[in-house]
């Protein structure tokens, strides 16, 4: 045997031996709630039943972006019937702080406020309504400082939260200058509202001996923990959070829940009372922080047939007041700019705007789709520039296989399949034809323009800090042989609860139906990482097998030398359909338990993971960040209303990669949220802060998230078949983040759809999110330099046919 292929054959003959066994992973389970969420009876946080004595709370927020506050007069809320207490930063027991990395993010303003919406004060009554009316009463007077609102604003007058961020490799300035062709611009890619289904919310109860138990819909329980502790100057372990789930996080949940948990927290420490606090949609829009949005400059040179020989980009973020997580946001965003490309010659440049607007935070994706957009849109420029298709253009420059495959942060691509992902959706997708097919369509309609592109993904998996790439889990056995498990990470909907029941049945052997798994608690499972950069189901999945596997191994032993007779050992016991084989004889798994038990078998286990070959140098932006790659491709078909700006996707094809994929369907659904979630950040989901610094789009009626009708009608969504060359679990890939880059292709049909009205002679100026204004905009600047290009065109031919 080739002793290259030995490991490969290993891996495939285990996996058929898997796969012909009983199994409960690799295959499509509904969602474990799922029954719960149809019916109503899925227990959110505001579904709890309320502990008798609770209070609520609202929050008293600034109508000032940048201001001192000079006095404050509660007296006409304190006035209003029903309110109990009024709270200000000076009753903070502890630390007046809820900044996750860097301290500079207070619960409450203390002195001076910086955006819209920043909360002042707590107000306490015997009713939401009544809390929040009375909040709008204070009567409190500032004196007004400038305030800069735009990422642009905040570069020309040097304000950022951080220090700047610089990735460079190679000669870019001289292969730019010596390039055959050289192109440069700039463009704008907006923001985004979490628009979680369920907003912000926590309750807290005191216990006994200075305890506090919070109920929070957060991605990141011990790091709400840490924060509680902090405001209330007590330890750790006096305060519990909990949450069973969540109604929606995409990352507005892992870190800006801190402030709601905090504020609740102390309201509930100083009255000795339960309080929840559930702020309005409104408020929560007012106060929360969204994804970053971006301005980009960029410059860059190329070959006649494409190939990039330099590029530079200078990626101005906004960040907000504060600098919560937009450093991990810039450091993905700096390296997924090469996305699925080899680019030899690049110098990358990030500055963190710091503006007097909410504090900017994580989104699904948390920058790499910021950062892939770029060199997205200047592979499509470089494509029409030479009139060439855009799809040649990216495959002409995708990385490499065995050679062109380092990152420009330092780390190889070795598990590379995008060429074949590539040429599988090209040929399942008909992109040629229909490709054509647009063109002739726009060839014969003056006002309808029909747009199609395909572009790639490549999107790392792992955080960009390596200690927190670790988790941990209990399993614990019942003497009726149910089996319960505890993990620390967060269910918000995408199932992970449901892929690690199914990776701890698969393990004991058992059906999926005896496997529970319980709420998120910080008394359970301690320090853990947010679920968030994707890793919940690696990470927690690798934790709650480690912690089955030693009840598997344990009773493994028990069985053979109880059952065994001296001829079985525990490697030859086998868990297989709930019964548990020792040799010839055969056992049910709740008989194996129940003697197991008698004979005083530990019938619990904790487990942990640490994710290995993680390493970064944050000073040089140098290592390997990434575990492995998840990659994708979507081709979406557009058309255009070129007089009113209108859009409509008419068909979608989407190839993701999930490697070896846990739950199918769940995966699939994944894809398909993640896509539609994209398509709105790129199409329709505008954010408007007007001249004050006020948040203009903070409700449903003036914020337009993808409805039912904006779905494509062809929408087909496949998994790619691969198998993830890193030892993840069960060999599966990540898919809660990828997705969303997958409708690029829509943003990008849309330019193309723009183009065809200047016969593809322009690269639009559009920007993102591309509203039927920008279409707008963009069609117009588009036809008035095709007129320009005709007119110098004339000129010259007159002049030539003069000479």
């Amino acid at each position: 045997m080739n002793k290259q292929a030995e490991p490969f054959l290993t891996d495939l003959i285990e996996n058929e031996r898997e796969r012909a066994a009983f199994r409960q992973v690799h295959v499509s389970r509904p969602h474990e709630s799922a029954h719960l969420h149809v019916s109503g009876r899925a227990t959110y946080t505001d579904d709890i039943p309320v502990v008798e004595g609770t209070l609520h709370a609202a929050l008293g927020m600034s109508p000032k972006a940048h201001a001192k506050i000079v006095s404050m007069n509660f007296d006409a809320v304190r006035a209003t019937p029903g309110v109990v207490a009024v709270f200000t930063a000076d009753d903070i027991p502890g630390v007046n702080e809820c900044g996750p990395i860097i301290h500079d993010d207070p619960i409450l303003a203390e002195g001076i406020v910086q955006y819209v919406g920043q909360p002042m004060f707590i107000v306490v009554a015997t009713s939401h309504d009544t809390a929040r009316l009375a909040a709008r009463r204070a009567q409190i007077e500032f004196e007004e400082l400038p305030a800069v609102l735009t990422a642009q604003a905040a570069r020309a007058a040097n304000q950022s939260v951080l220090p700047p961020m610089k990735l460079a490799r190679g000669e870019p300035a001289a292969k730019i200058a010596r390039a055959p062709h050289r192109d440069g611009g700039e463009m704008l890619l907006g923001g985004q509202e979490q628009f979680y289904l369920e907003g912000q919310i926590s309750y807290a109860v005191p216990k006994d001996d200075d305890g506090m138990h919070i109920w929070c819909s957060t991605q990141h329980p011990s790091e709400m923990q840490h924060l509680v502790a902090h405001a209330l100057g007590v330890h750790s372990h006096n305060v519990l959070i909990e949450c069973r789930r969540m109604g929606g996080g995409f990352g507005g949940k892992e870190s800006q829940s801190g402030l709601f948990a905090c504020c609740a927290a102390i309201a509930a420490w100083k009255l000795l009372c339960p309080i929840k606090l559930r702020p309005d949609r409104d408020d929560d829009m007012m106060i929360t922080g969204k994804r970053h949005d971006f301005h980009f400059k960029y410059d860059v040179g190329y070959s006649d047939d494409g190939i990039i020989d330099g590029v530079a980009v200078d990626m101005t973020s906004r960040c907000g007041f504060s600098a919560d997580l937009s450093g991990p946001v810039m450091t993905r965003a700096v390296c997924h700019f090469d996305n699925a490309y080899w680019l030899p010659n690049i110098d990358i440049a990030g500055f963190c705007g710091k503006t007097n607007t909410q504090s900017n935070t994580a989104f699904r994706g948390f920058g790499g789709p910021q950062g892939a957009f770029a060199i997205e849109y200047i592979m499509d420029n470089v494509a029409r520039s030479l009139k060439l298709d855009p799809l040649e253009v990216r495959r002409r420059n995708f990385y490499g296989k065995t050679e062109r495959n380092v990152t420009p942060y330092g780390q190889t691509v070795e598990d590379n399949v995008i060429h074949e992902l590539v040429e599988e959706l090209v040929r399942t997708s008909d992109y040629h034809r229909r490709r054509e097919a647009a063109r002739a369509f726009n060839a014969t309609s003056p006002i309808l323009k029909k747009g199609i592109a395909i572009t790639p993904v490549k999107f790392g998996i792992a955080f960009n800090v390596a200690h927190f790439n670790q988790a941990g889990s209990l399993v614990h056995i019942y003497t009726d042989g149910s089996v319960l498990v505890n993990h620390g990470g967060t269910e918000m909907g995408q199932g992970l609860n449901t892929k690690v029941a199914q990776v701890v049945a698969h393990e004991l052997g058992i059906s999926f139906g005896r496997v529970r798994v319980t709420a998120t608690d910080t008394s359970k499972v301690a320090n853990t990482s947010a679920t968030a950069a994707s890793t919940g189901s690696d990470l927690n999945g690798k934790a709650a097998q480690d912690a089955a596997r030693q009840l598997r191994e344990r009773l493994s032993k028990f069985a053979a030398d109880t059952f065994g007779e001296g001829k079985v050992q525990p490697s030859e016991v086998m868990f297989e359909s709930d019964t548990i084989y020792v040799g010839e004889r055969a056992l049910t798994f709740e008989e194996v338990i129940a003697k197991a038990y008698v004979a005083r078998v530990q019938l619990w286990s904790d487990g942990f993971y640490a994710t290995p070959k993680i390493y970064w140098d944050q000073s040089k932006l140098q290592g390997r960040p990434f575990y492995y790659y998840s990659y994708g491709a979507a081709v979406s078909e557009v058309v255009i209303d070129s007089l009113t700006g209108e859009m409509r996707v008419v068909r979608a094809d989407a190839l993701h990669d999930v490697g070896d994929s846990l739950n199918p369907a769940l995966d699939v659904g994944q894809v398909e949220g993640g896509f539609i979630q994209g398509m709105g950040w790129l199409t329709t989901e505008e954010l408007w802060w007007n001249a004050g610094g006020k948040l203009m789009t903070h409700a449903p009626s003036t914020y337009k998230i993808p409805t039912v009708n904006d779905c494509p009608p062809d929408l087909q969504v496949r998994l790619f078949k691969n198998r993830n060359a890193e030892d993840s679990i069960h060999r599966s890939k990540a898919v809660g983040e990828p997705p969303l880059l997958l409708p690029f292709s829509v943003f990008f049909a849309i330019r193309d759809a723009v183009a065809a009205v200047g016969d593809y002679e322009v690269n639009p100026p559009l920007n993102a999110p591309a509203t039927a204004e920008e279409i707008l905009k963009a069609v117009s600047a588009v036809r008035a330099a095709r007129a320009g290009v005709q007119q110098t065109a004339g000129v010259e031919a007159i002049a030539e046919a003069a000479k």
